[in-house]
């Protein structure tokens, strides 16, 4: 029979010990161990008792710490830096040896104000600026800096009057004043840097920046003119950029036309020239034959739009041929050394057919 099932003389343990009926071992334990709790409170080695146990439970629970993602832990060991956490679970020693200080080194914090300056050029603006930042160094974020919301507050209005301060009125109100707002960040982060504050500034703007109310008007004025300025100077360009094109292809192509009128003429005289010493030589060699012939040349250019007839033999020699229409002149000599010509009747309008009449 198994030691659990019950006998004649009810239920057995393995040792032959009786117990109550319904009652299971782990309820002896308990009740013993709620004994124990029970005399806890019960005279001084009780309540030194208690006393140890609650250091424990506290060391333990002391013993460990959680970052989170967009934090950073600063250990410190008796009130000394010792190190600095990253996000997750770590264990350290209990406190007060060491205790944890959590940093939101990710998030971006940010300082507003509203200020008015005096300018290079002696006029009063006033400037609405927004500062965002963040921490860069948990250790310097901590113990470099009391206040370091109203620290970077401070450091930021300097930075901004000394930028403001040595410019003009009207490079701030014109579009290069976003060039002021990348110098008054990189003066105000040198400054944070000479503090050795751990912050790194992330932006800088500048919003609602305008004169004093007596002078609005004026400088309304003056930013419309310079845009009116603006726009005439586009459109300068604009035409330039259209003309210009196209007067450097006129030139060119004059160039061009120039540069072949050159070449023709150069061409022409040269021919004309070598033609020339090639006639002299022939005339050199036969001077009455080549003077004979260079006059029927001539004579039948000369009359070859020419409708009137000429005849230097005193009428002997003509020969009357139907001419047709757009006939070509044709010239011939005869036996005494004279010419007949026969000439196409084309008309010919004004005084020219009378002038072109040439004789030899």
């Amino acid at each position: 029979m198994a030691w659990n099932e019950p006998g004649k003389n009810g239920q057995n343990d393995p040792w032959n010990r009786k117990r109550p009926s319904g009652k299971s071992p782990l309820d002896d334990v308990l009740n013993n161990l709620k004994s124990r709790l029970g005399k806890l409170g019960q005279g001084p080695g009780s309540i030194l008792t208690a006393v140890l146990v609650l250091l424990v439970v506290g060391l333990l629970f002391s013993s460990y710490t959680i970052v989170g993602a967009r934090e950073a832990g600063v250990v410190l060991r008796f009130g000394e830096y010792s190190r600095t956490l990253s996000p997750g679970f770590h264990l350290k020693l209990p406190q007060p040896i060491e205790s944890v200080t959590k940093v939101e080194a990710t998030r971006i914090r940010s300082v507003t104000d509203k200020v008015a300056m005096l300018t290079k050029d002696e006029n009063i603006i006033t400037i609405d600026f927004t500062v965002q930042y963040q921490v860069d160094d948990s250790r310097k974020y901590l113990f470099s800096l009391n206040d370091p919301d109203g620290t970077i507050g401070a450091a930021a209005e300097a930075a901004v009057r000394s930028v403001i301060g040595g410019s003009d009125m009207d490079q701030i109100l014109s579009a290069a004043g976003a060039s002021l707002v990348s110098e008054a960040q990189v003066a105000l982060q040198k400054t944070l840097d000479g503090y050795d504050s751990g912050l790194r500034v992330t932006e800088v703007s500048f919003q609602n920046v305008a004169p004093p109310n007596e002078v609005k008007d004026a400088f309304d004025d003056v930013n419309n003119a310079r845009e009116d300025k603006q726009s005439i100077e586009n459109g300068a360009l604009a035409y330039a950029s259209k003309v210009v094109p196209v007067a450097r292809g006129d030139a060119a192509r004059i160039a061009a036309e120039a540069s072949g009128y050159k070449a023709e003429r150069v061409a022409r005289a040269t021919g004309d020239a070598t033609r020339f010493d090639l006639m002299l030589a022939q005339y050199k060699a036969a001077p009455e034959v080549t003077r004979k012939r260079l006059w029927l040349e001539t004579m039948e250019q000369v009359l070859a739009d020419n409708p009137k007839v000429i005849d230097g033999s005193g009428g002997r020699n003509i020969i009357n041929l139907p001419a047709l229409q757009g006939a070509t002149t044709t010239a011939s000599p005869t036996d005494s050394g004279t010419v007949g010509a026969i000439v196409s009747p084309t008309p010919t309008t004004g005084s020219n057919a009378a002038d072109k009449g040439t004789q030899p």
